[in-house]
C-alpha cells in the first residue's frame, strides 16, 4: 500500500495496517473460522507523522518507521477504509512494542 497525495499523518500519529498472523487453528487442531477470529494485535507501520512539537518549536523524533511490525492494543485508534483496505490511525504512545521477526524469544534463551 502506498500513500497518495494528501495522506499525511500529523504530529505523533501513526498509520497502521493490521497483519494477519495466520493463527486459524488451535493447538488441539480445531479450525477457527474467519468470522470468529478476534482482531489481531500485530500491525505494519505504513506512515508516521513528523513528531510532537516542543515549546521551542523543535520536534520529538518518532520511534517507529514505515515497514516495521508493531504490537498494539486491539481496541486502540481510529479505523477507516480506503480503496478496499482497512487502516488504523493511532498515537505513537498507543504502540506497545516493536516486533522483530526471526530473532529468538528472550524467554527461550
Amino acid at each position: 500500500m502506498s500513500l497518495q497525495a494528501g495522506d499525511v499523518m500529523l504530529g505523533d500519529r501513526v498509520l497502521l495496517q493490521r497483519v494477519d498472523r495466520g493463527e486459524s487453528e488451535t493447538m488441539g487442531g480445531i479450525l477457527i473460522p474467519d468470522q470468529a477470529q478476534e482482531l489481531g494485535d500485530c500491525a505494519e507501520v505504513i506512515a508516521v507523522g513528523a513528531g510532537l512539537k516542543n515549546p521551542d518549536g523543535s520536534r520529538e523524533p518518532m520511534e517507529t518507521e514505515p515497514g516495521e511490525l508493531v504490537m498494539i492494543n486491539r481496541h486502540a485508534g481510529t479505523s477507516y477504509s480506503k480503496n478496499g483496505d482497512t487502516f488504523l490511525v493511532v498515537r505513537e504512545q498507543d504502540i506497545l512494542a516493536k516486533l522483530v521477526e526471526g530473532e529468538p524469544n528472550a524467554e527461550a534463551a
